[in-house]
């Protein structure tokens, strides 16, 4: 068999191995490149005047910047082969480059799932990329620890591969050895929102006092907070765990820049630092680093946002750290214990009752879980038609309805807008994603408004024109792919082009607005609700790296008005007299307005026909891929096959289901536990609110049973041994910087933070748990009254015992030491688990009481408007 295939992607089979292939980009270091040939550029004749219509492409980031900090320079990305090859006992991925030349080998099986994520856009400016944290576990043909990237040419072959090298990986699984037929006990999932949104006085030294016990700096009360602006460009990096993950773009400011741009970090590994750089960017030389924001994430309340202002540190020592200016930002740090699906039975049958928009409903404002409730919908496949029968509720055909209709924020268009978020994202992206990228690298600047300009009349026309021509550009991008319309979206919007039809009987009036009213219904959410919104917030929906200037921000203000016009089938809206050129644009395009609404609300009858937007050709597309994972999945521990991500959404049915659990209990015990809803009994959050208690009490048994079970020094099969160095590194922790003015207090003890505190277990588990005094004593402490549910243990250093030999020899050897898992409750004692576990335990009785004082806790919360 040839190394090599001609194919975009290939498959192999065969009684002894499976080879998958695909064409990508790699992303080569400057220092591994050396020795490759340089890729052949294409030589292209220039031709002034078109040079100057074509689009100008969006560069990549300066030469300078690097993967590694301290690397001399950038790399480049060349064509690649990889190969990955199934051997039974093994699973290895050959990267070939220039044809011939296997570049690196990558053995798949020694990694975590952790180590196989989605590379942020921010990174290199590119789409669809993965990234490989592989060092040691691979094979290369220089010396070269930093991560592999590898860019796809779609987002469903990026999202295929991902699913193929995660399944040949270690998902992080617990008491592997406890539960044969789960394969374990429980798996970890852990997520970061950051917000990076503006930066103060950057570039003004103030004199900064770090504690030798502390990673953070505060501002000296004696230094004073005012000083003069520094003129600067600036743009942040951020590590996580000390490896470089995403960076924002480079913003010029009087030391106040604004970034607004926001990162998430999935299916991260065990939580450790993030740090913000700061740098500054000078023109034709390196950047110079201004400081850094350093955090310890062990001391942040799960899924808590924490918003303020960090103080950035130059570090020089103990006594001479500077603080040099302070950045905004907003970070909520997500950490789940996932059970396996079987256990989240009894959550799914209460959660099927009802229409997913009604639990939405109930919880608005309240809970932020509707995009998971929306997740578990659409791996059920019941979203489309719960978003049907809600729409035959909400339109009511009244003639006072009839110029508002989905014109409101109602729970219907907020869940449509999700819907078409998730389903149509590489939609808007062949829609409008190249022309707005184009708008703003060439800089474009459209004012019409002479008021705004102060320009003449021939000015003004000029602007008019060239607004003109902006918005045919974007139309004619528009209309060019109405094909690619999801099959999903388009039987969301043909239900409510026929409901509005039926409902308001358009076809038998003879007034042309009321005949419109159909087509406008689909507008208000295809162009009102998604499209439109793209265009005037590109950063928001991935489109643009970063927040757009002010200039900018105004031609596509002005573009998406006139677009919004055109969806609007209204094309007499401008009233303005240097608009009337606008009038004969829309007049031009409204056929063409009316074609593209009918065409993306008209399912193809074929779902496997590429113009019919449906999830079944994608499938069809990777169907040996997908196939080969339904096979191998038979043969999976039930843990291990659910924590493979389900495509072609990349859905995770636990994970969601946990994340709604550990909200619905977190909201409950932080209401007025003496609140009663006056409203009556609402049966089915009553029973939601009951699944969830006893689903975390579940959570907790299974915590302490495998704290009870493993001695200080018995590894768990996902990672080895901590070493000595490491435990004693974490503690104690420092506070982290949530601002100058406030301070986190650390922690009194060290404890496990994956099973709930005592102050938050149920009224039954507190008459059950035993004081202090009874607890036994431990060269490892163990606080029963601090433990908190989905944070992470500080574990207290311990006598230092060295493994045996035969402790050693137990381990293999492609496992590598890792840092202090989150949920690494190895080192408690077994008597202080079953200890804790004996907190679980409670006479039926007690259980019935608590169970009814639970069922009205919820409702106190979401019943109080």
């Amino acid at each position: 068999m040839s190394v090599i295939s001609d194919s975009k992607q290939s498959i192999v089979t065969s009684d002894v191995l499976r080879e998958f292939s695909v064409s990508v980009e790699l992303y080569v270091p400057a220092m591994a490149s050396s020795g490759f040939r340089k890729p052949a550029v294409p030589r292209r004749k220039t031709d002034s005047s078109k040079a100057e219509e074509g689009p100008k492409l969006l560069k990549e980031k300066s030469s300078w910047i690097s993967l590694a900090r301290n690397a001399p320079g950038a790399g480049q990305w060349r064509p690649a082969m990889c190969i990955l090859v199934d051997e039974d006992d093994s699973c290895l991925l050959h990267i070939y480059v220039d044809e011939t030349i296997l570049y690196q080998t990558v053995y798949i099986h020694m990694l975590n799932h952790t180590d196989i994520r989605h590379a942020d856009p921010s990174l290199f400016l590119r789409k669809n990329c993965i990234g490989l944290a592989s060092a040691g576990q691979r094979w290369a043909s220089s010396a070269n620890t930093e991560p592999i990237y590898l860019q796809f040419d779609d987002s469903d072959t990026c999202n295929t591969w991902l699913v193929l090298l995660r399944s040949y990986s270690k998902p992080e699984i617990y008491g592997q050895t406890l539960i044969s037929r789960d394969g374990g006990l429980y798996r970890m999932w852990r997520q970061v929102e950051l917000s990076v949104l503006q930066g103060r006085n950057l570039g003004n030294h103030f004199k900064a006092h770090l504690d030798s016990n502390s990673s953070s700096a505060t501002v000296s009360e004696a230094d004073p907070r005012e000083a003069d602006p520094v003129d600067l460009d600036a743009f942040c990096e951020i590590h996580l765990n000390g490896n470089i993950c995403a960076r924002t773009t480079v913003k010029k400011g009087i030391g106040s820049p604004d970034w607004h741009e926001q990162f998430l970090f999935s299916d991260l590994p065990p939580f450790e630092t993030l740090e913000v750089i700061v740098w500054r960017e000078k023109k034709l030389l390196k950047p110079v680093l201004l400081g850094s924001v350093r955090i310890a994430l062990t001391n942040f309340r799960r899924s808590e946002a924490v918003e303020g202002w960090f103080p950035v540190i130059q570090a020089g020592g103990v006594s001479n750290s500077i603080q040099v200016g302070e950045i905004r930002m907003m970070l909520a740090v997500n950490e789940e214990i996932v059970l396996p699906h079987s256990s989240y039975s009894d959550l799914l049958t209460v959660l099927h009752d009802r229409n997913v928009l009604e639990w939405i409903s109930d919880f608005e404002r309240k809970l932020p879980i509707s995009s998971q409730l929306m997740s578990v919908a659409i791996a059920k496949n019941v979203l489309v038609e719960h978003v049907k029968e809600y729409a035959d509720r909400e339109v009511d055909g009244t003639p006072s309805s009839h110029n508002t209709i989905f014109r409101g924020n109602t729970t219907l268009t907020k869940m449509m807008e999700l819907a078409m978020a998730f389903y149509g994202k590489a939609f808007l992206e062949s829609s409008i994603g190249s022309i707005i990228r184009r708008i703003c690298s060439e800089k474009i600047a459209i004012e019409v408004d002479p008021a705004r300009s102060g320009k003449g009349a021939k000015e003004v026309e000029r602007a008019v024109d060239q607004l003109i021509h902006w918005s045919q550009e974007v139309w004619n991008q528009i209309y060019a792919v109405r094909d690619q319309c999801p099959h999903e979206l388009r039987r969301l919007f043909e239900h409510v082009r026929k409901l509005v039809e039926k409902r308001y009987h358009t076809g038998d009036s003879q007034e042309p607005h009321n005949r419109e009213l159909p087509c406008q219904s689909v507008s208000a959410f295809c162009f009102l609700r998604f499209i439109v919104p793209g265009i005037l917030h590109p950063h928001l929906f991935g489109l643009y790296p970063g927040l757009p200037s002010a200039r900018i921000q105004r031609s596509l203000t002005l573009i998406a008005k006139v677009i919004q016009s055109l969806a609007n089938l209204n094309p007499n809206v401008q009233k303005e007299e240097f608009m009337r050129r606008v009038k004969d644009f829309l007049k031009q395009n409204l056929p063409a307005m009316v074609d593209y609404i009918l065409i993306v609300s008209t399912p193809v009858p074929d779902p496997f026909s590429p113009h019919s937007g449906h999830s079944a050709h994608s499938l069809q597309r990777h169907e040996d891929v997908v196939s080969s994972l339904h096979e191998r999945g038979t043969t999976m521990p039930v843990l291990e096959r659910e924590s493979i991500p389900l495509l072609p959404h990349m859905l995770d049915i636990p994970r969601h289901l946990a994340c709604i659990t550990s909200s619905v209990i977190r909201s409950a015990r932080s209401a007025d536990s003496k609140a009663k809803s006056s409203q009556g009994d609402n049966q089915h959050l009553s029973d939601l609110c009951a699944q969830c208690f006893a689903l975390e009490e579940q959570s907790l048994a299974r915590v302490s049973q495998l704290a009870g079970v493993e001695s200080p020094h018995t590894a768990l099969k996902w990672e080895v041994p901590r070493m000595p160095s490491i435990v004693s590194s974490v503690s104690p922790v420092p506070p982290s910087p949530v601002s100058p003015s406030k301070s986190v207090e650390p922690r009194k003890v060290s404890r496990p933070y994956t099973a709930p505190s005592l102050s938050d277990l149920s009224e039954t588990a507190r008459r059950k748990a035993p004081s202090e005094n009874s607890l036994p004593s431990s060269s490892v402490p163990c606080d029963l009254s601090s433990l908190r549910r989905g944070s992470v243990p500080d574990i207290s250093p311990s006598p230092k015992v060295p493994p045996s030999s035969e402790d050693r020899t137990q381990h293999p050897r492609s496992l590598r030491p890792k840092s202090i898992s989150t949920d690494s409750i190895s080192t408690l004692v077994s008597r202080a688990g079953a200890e804790v576990s004996r907190t679980l335990r409670s006479p039926p009785e007690f259980q019935d009481e608590a169970g009814r004082k639970r069922k009205n806790v919820l409702q106190g919360i979401l019943t109080k408007r």
